[in-house]
Formats: C-alpha cells, sequence, structure tokens
C-alpha cells in the first residue's frame, strides 16, 4: 500500500503555529503581547506624569499661537523629553494593537499558496527576514533600548543630573537602599509666575506650574539622604558620612504611617557624585542611538545622491566625485574628527556633521558601482527612449533599485557610529558632561574600575549589547535581501 509521504507537512501547514515557522510566530506573537502590557502599565504607573504632559503640550499649542515670545522665554529642552515620551507611550500601544489585529487576519494555507506567486519582493524579502530568528531577537532587543531613550523620564528612577547628598550616595553599590528625609522646601527653584489677566498670561502661568511639576517628576518635595537618623523631641538627628546634623522636625513631612523618611533603591548603583546610574544610562541611550540613527541617514542619504550622481552621468563628473571619495578614503577618518572637533569645539551638533561627513564615501561607492551595472539593463534605455528626464530615470528607475546595498550598509554601519561616538566621548571630545553618553559614563569610571566596577560595566555591556544587534539585524537583512541566501 501507497504512503502519502506529503500528508504531515500538509497537516502541519494548516496548523495555525505549527510547522518550521512557528516558533518564530509564536515568539513575534508574544513580543507584542509582552510589549503592548508593558507600555500599558508604564501608562497606568505614570499616570499622573503623561496626563501633565499632555495638558502642558496642548496648552504650549495655544501658547505659540496667542503669544509666541512669551512661549520662548519660558521653554526649555527638558520638557521637550516628556511631550516625545508621552506620544510615544500612547503611540505604540495603538500601532500595535493595529499589528496585532491585522496578523490575527489571517489568510488559510490554500490562499497562501495560491498567492505565492503575486508577492511582491518586499514581502518576500520579509517574510525572508521573519525566518532569521536571530535578527528578530536582536531587532526586539533595539526596540527596547529605543524604547527605554523614548521613555526615560517616565522610566527613570532618577533625573540623571542630581549630585545628592555624595557623602552617603557615592559610590553605592547596585541594589543600594538608602534612606532621605522628606523635607518640606521644594526640590527645585519655583519658577515666578507672571502679573495679569490675559489669556496669554493664564496660559503661561499654567504652563509654567506643569513645567515645574515635570522637572521635580511630580514630587515636589526635596529629599537629604542619610546613613542613620532618631527623633529626639522636636528635633531629628541624622548622620552623613562622618558629619552629625540636627533638623527641625517641623521642617520635615510626614508620609503614610507618620513616616518622616522614604527608602530609595539604586538598582545599578552610583558614580562618585551619587548620581544613579541606570538613569544615566537610559538618559545615555537616547544620546547614542540617537547620534548613531542620525549619522547613518544623513552619510546614506549624501552617499546614494553622489554615487548615483557619479554612476549616472560619468564622464568628467564621475571622475571629479571619485577623486574626492578617493581622498577622503585615503585620509584617517579619526584625525579628520579629532582636528575638526579641536578647531571648532565639541557638541552634539558638530558631532553629527562630523560623523556624518566621514561616513558617506564607501555608501557612495556601493551605490555607483549598482548603477555603472543597472544603467546598461533594458528598462533603462526604454525609459531614456521614452525621452523621460534624468532626474525621473534616477528617482524612479535607479535609486530605488539601489537600496538593497544602501540597507544593508545602514544597519551594519549604525554600530560602528555608536563605537565611534562613545570613543570621543571617553576620550573627552563627544558630549560634554554632565550630559550622559554611554562613552563620558565610562569615562568617568576608569580610574576606580577595580574598585567600584560597576560606573563602567553597565553603559559598556548597553555598547556591547547594541552594537552586536545592530550586526546581527545587518546580517539578517543581507540574507533576506540577497536571492541566493533566500533559496
Amino acid at each position: 500500500m501507497k504512503t502519502d509521504s506529503s500528508t504531515p507537512s500538509s497537516l502541519l501547514n494548516i496548523i495555525p503555529g505549527a510547522g518550521p515557522n512557528g516558533s518564530q510566530k509564536k515568539g513575534v506573537t508574544l513580543f507584542l503581547l509582552i510589549t503592548l502590557i508593558a507600555f500599558l502599565l508604564i501608562l497606568l504607573i505614570q499616570a499622573d506624569l503623561v496626563l501633565i504632559s499632555f495638558r502642558s503640550l496642548f496648552t504650549a499649542i495655544a501658547l505659540v499661537l496667542s503669544a509666541p515670545q512669551t512661549f520662548q522665554e519660558i521653554f526649555t529642552a527638558e520638557i521637550l523629553e516628556f511631550w516625545i515620551a508621552a506620544l510615544y507611550l500612547v503611540t505604540i500601544p495603538i500601532i500595535l494593537t493595529v499589528i496585532a489585529w491585522k496578523s490575527g487576519r489571517k489568510k488559510t494555507a490554500e490562499q497562501q499558496k495560491n498567492d505565492t506567486d503575486t508577492l511582491s519582493l518586499g514581502k518576500i524579502s520579509l517574510r525572508a527576514f521573519m525566518r532569521h530568528t536571530i535578527a528578530l531577537y536582536a531587532s526586539a532587543i533595539v526596540f527596547v533600548l529605543y524604547s527605554a531613550a523614548f521613555l526615560a523620564p517616565f522610566i527613570a528612577p532618577f533625573s540623571p543630573y542630581d549630585q545628592q547628598d555624595f557623602l552617603v550616595t557615592a559610590y553605592q553599590p547596585p541594589l543600594s537602599r538608602l534612606e532621605a528625609l522628606v523635607l518640606r522646601q521644594p526640590k527645585n527653584l519655583l519658577i515666578p509666575l507672571q502679573e495679569g489677566h490675559k489669556t496669554a498670561v493664564n496660559l503661561a502661568n499654567s504652563l509654567i506650574s506643569d513645567f515645574q511639576l515635570l522637572k521635580t517628576r511630580n514630587e515636589p518635595n526635596a529629599i537629604r539622604f542619610v546613613d542613620e537618623y532618631r527623633v529626639e523631641g522636636t528635633s531629628v538627628i541624622y548622620r552623613q558620612g562622618m558629619r552629625t546634623k540636627t533638623i527641625a522636625l517641623g521642617e520635615l513631612v510626614k508620609g503614610r504611617n507618620n513616616n518622616i523618611a522614604v527608602k530609595r533603591t539604586f538598582i545599578l548603583g552610583t558614580d562618585q557624585y551619587g548620581r544613579d546610574i541606570l538613569s544615566r544610562v537610559i538618559y545615555g541611550s537616547k544620546i547614542s542611538l540617537s547620534i548613531g540613527f542620525l549619522v547613518v541617514l544623513i552619510s546614506v542619504t549624501l552617499g546614494t545622491v553622489i554615487g548615483v550622481t557619479s554612476g549616472y552621468f560619468g564622464g568628467w563628473i564621475d571622475a571629479l566625485m571619485m577623486r574626492i571619495v578617493d581622498i577622503l578614503i585615503a585620509f584617517p577618518a579619526l584625525f579628520l574628527i579629532l582636528i575638526i572637533i579641536a578647531t571648532f569645539g565639541n557638541s552634539i551638533y558638530l558631532i553629527v556633521i562630523t560623523l556624518s561627513f566621514t561616513g558617506w564615501m564607501g555608501v557612495a561607492r556601493i551605490v555607483r558601482s549598482q548603477v555603472l551595472s543597472l544603467k546598461e539593463q533594458e528598462f533603462i534605455l526604454a525609459a531614456k527612449s521614452l525621452g523621460l528626464s534624468s532626474m525621473r530615470i534616477i528617482f524612479r528607475h535607479l535609486a530605488p533599485n539601489t537600496l538593497t546595498p544602501v540597507i544593508i550598509a545602514a544597519t551594519l554601519r549604525i554600530g560602528s557610529i555608536i563605537l565611534t561616538e562613545a570613543g570621543l566621548s571617553f576620550l573627552g571630545l563627544g558630549v560634554q558632561p554632565p550630559t550622559p553618553s554611554w562613552g563620558n559614563i565610562i569615562n568617568e569610571g576608569r580610574d576606580s574600575l577595580l574598585n567600584y566596577w560597576w560606573i563602567s560595566t553597565f553603559p559598556g555591556i548597553a555598547i556591547l549589547t547594541t552594537v552586536v544587534c545592530f550586526n546581527l539585524i545587518g546580517d539578517g537583512v543581507r540574507d533576506a535581501l540577497d536571492p541566493r541566501m533566500r533559496g
């Protein structure tokens, strides 16, 4: 009797989640579910700050329309971080819900089989990438890192700039738990409200009040970390290091169960100034990841434009541009970066511009080689014979067909850019303290690495994880876009 060997595989294709790709589908579904729950938990825990952020955003929009000069006087970049975080916190769950809803509307196995021949190149590449398990894990980790960067104001336990009572908090190891007295005095200096009853004044005062709440993370009272304390009558005697001080009980705020102190946990420890390492690593991810993304975006765009122009027009244009590329490639990029920074000073914007304009040459060469082979193809000759303009041929036919190597180069280059920025910050030529970046956090802990290892270790792990994940994503994109690797 003849046995139908195709039956088991057919059954595997019909059963949802079964078959060779079943684990990947379950993993993606589980990741979407966990991410959605995590965002909703953050939204629930930080509901007060999120509401204040949106309220201040709408107030700021109204103030810009009515009195832009007044808004410019009270606006700070720190508040922009809360607005971005609030928008990101609300937008991502909506996007994930839409993705989950669409993925739930699956086609039957027969429909998928019949539609295989009509799939676009993008869908075929996406399916190939979804079969690359390691790249999917790396993509999930990168998504978590970027989410932490966007949501830093809501998930960081402390401000990254707080140098608070370093006699007590300096060099605390990970998972340290310290007591702090809650004072009646405000945490930050109060911003004076404007006088008047006009609409613009009311909007400005409302915005100032919201800004004050956001800056203090809705905890207006200052705290004072202590090693120990005791209450004697109407006074509180506390110790900070070798110093013993006294404060009136009336200057403290009583909390639940009449406690005058609260406990704070430093999950990754503190540095020499008593600043929380976890908060600085989270805020440092904003700098490192943003610089990596912006530099790659600018350099890839510039390299693509120059490569397409050089390859398409040829002649003296090609010769001139390629000689410029040869000179810039021959000159050591690191020395050029150091010269520019030493001449014009160091700032985040200068670092982005410098890294962008020293990293486009490889992309330009790749794109040029692709254009040289593509412009002799029949579809380009047909477009020329139809009288299409050069710009239309470049942007409609040539540029889209050079995206494959460009995307691969971009994903592989982000990791190297992050390493370069971290190296510059480590040398003191990048992002300047107290603004945190992974590189300058490592630099701050290098002199005490043996005794206080956690200061440099955790940002170093963040750099290592990010660079490895981007390289793995680049490998997955390369395999997905290469027909020979897709099989």
